[in-house]
């Protein structure tokens, strides 16, 4: 295995809170807990941090609930740039009072009060590029009078990256690889010119907006990044299909490299019969995972196998209208939406199989997960994920939004046992290619690869 070489490493997201951002933040937590046990930084892994403008005892929170669940080592890892805005004897810390020059607020502009009142944040309504913004953040001293400012939250990102770096680089004297996990950040990073700091780019989802086609508009988000994505050091896509797409619409003057998120599957998965498990989704209950094509396709399931049962596992904004159509449809006698489970090992290791009807996904992390525990899968072949994910077989694939052919692949599944019996042998050979190992091998090559050349900054 490549072993990573001799660093500091960071990895950098806008926010982590249990239970929000779904796989996004399950995969951070997982790659930066994943580098640890793979020896990055003599196991000790790389740094958490975010720069949302939570209270410490709310952050404080969220690290606790992160450990008791085992999705984080330790509450140490973490840093938040607010946290450490605050000075010892109140006012700005001296990373901010050192960044801040002459000004004051903008009077055009409301300001949020954080940190105890050492930053006054400029406040934008409405404008979903609020993150560009060059508006002056207000730095208050330990009187409470305005120090200065620093220009719009890049300069205040860029203000605290470059002092904790400074402060571990004082410890020891050594190249830095900071993994960003967020765009908008990655947009505010690109003007941090440090020529000792690599960054490693991830990408979470799809780059297109609906109908989701090769040739879709494409999210304007992400038409922004795109222009400044050849300036990282490297870009990690979660599949191949997306990668090459890229690529061939956008030239490839970055550098590329697949990587997808690793998932651990069960030291022992289960190898028994799932003849009369139930049909199971996990996830979000949120518009894009179009789970009223899964109730309606069961609706005809039931006519051919009146004892089948779907679980909805997840919670979310459209909770609900799936309950609304579960009674219009009549099927509340075999479809339940239980909730959140603390423990999805032990819904997939008695699920007859996995059902996703996504509209799009990055990788689809629940899938990998369903696949380490050797349930079958039955998918929609969307943007990005099943397609790649069941390359090496594992599952059934139906075209996107055909929800005759969903409920046939449903109902074949649960009639054939040689069927279930042969895909659920196939999810997990091919789970072994998706496993943290891998991942870690290859982001590991990545650091050493983008170490061993001068910044693209």
């Amino acid at each position: 295995m490549t072993a990573f070489p001799d660093a500091w490493y960071l990895v950098l997201s806008s926010r982590l809170i249990p239970d929000l951002d779904g796989g996004y933040t399950i995969s951070t937590l997982a790659r930066a807990r994943q580098m640890a046990e793979a020896g990055a930084d003599g196991g000790r892994g790389a740094l958490l941090l975010t720069v949302d403008p939570g209270t410490a005892e709310a952050h404080a929170a969220h690290r606790e609930e992160f450990v008791r669940r085992g999705a984080a080592a330790a509450s140490g890892v973490f840093r938040n740039l607010f946290d450490e805005a605050t000075g010892p004897a109140g006012g700005a810390a001296d990373w901010a009072l050192a960044a801040a020059r002459p000004g004051g607020p903008d009077p055009a502009l409301d300001y949020r009060t954080v940190a105890d009142g050492a930053i006054e944040l400029p406040v934008i309504v409405g404008d979903p590029d609020w993150h560009l913004t060059t508006a002056p953040v207000v730095i208050r001293d330990a009187t409470g009078r305005t120090a200065g400012t620093v220009e719009g939250f890049g300069g205040l990102y860029r203000a605290w990256l470059t002092d904790v770096v400074r402060r571990l680089r004082a410890e020891r004297d050594r190249p830095v690889v900071l993994v960003c996990e967020s765009r908008q950040l990655g947009e505010l990073l690109v003007a941090w010119d440090d020529p000792d700091v690599r960054i490693v780019h991830t990408v979470h989802t799809i780059h297109l907006d609906p109908p989701f086609t090769a040739d879709a508009p494409v999210n304007p988000l992400w038409t922004r990044w795109l222009a400044l994505a050849p300036r990282f050091d490297a870009v990690l896509w979660p599949t191949p299909w997306q990668r090459d797409e890229v690529r061939a619409r956008f030239g490839d003057d970055r550098v590329d490299v697949v990587a997808p998120h690793g998932v651990a599957g069960p030291a022992s998965p289960s190898t028994a019969d799932r003849a009369g498990g139930p049909v199971a989704v996990l996830g979000r209950l949120a518009p894009g995972k179009r789970l009223d094509h899964a109730v309606r396709a069961f609706a005809r399931v039931l006519a051919a196998v009146p004892h089948a049962r779907l679980e909805l596992w997840g919670d979310g904004a459209e909770r609900a209208r799936l309950e609304a159509l579960v009674a219009e449809t009549g099927v509340g006698h075999a479809v339940t939406l239980p909730g959140l489970t603390a423990d999805p090992g032990a819904v997939l290791d008695t699920a007859a199989m996995y059902l996703t009807t996504s509209a799009f996904e990055g990788q689809g992390l629940a899938l990998v997960e369903a696949l380490a525990h050797g349930a079958p899968v039955v998918a929609y072949d969307i943007r990005y994920g099943p397609r790649d994910m069941l390359a090496h077989g594992g599952g059934i694939l139906v075209p996107d939004g055909d929800e005759q052919a969903l409920a046939d692949a449903i109902t074949r599944l649960l009639t054939d046992a040689d069927l279930r019996s042969r895909l659920s042998a196939e999810a997990l050979a091919a789970a072994s290619t998706l496993t943290p190992d891998a991942a870690m091998r290859t982001l590991a090559a990545v650091c050493v690869d983008v170490l061993s050349r001068p910044a693209r900054r």
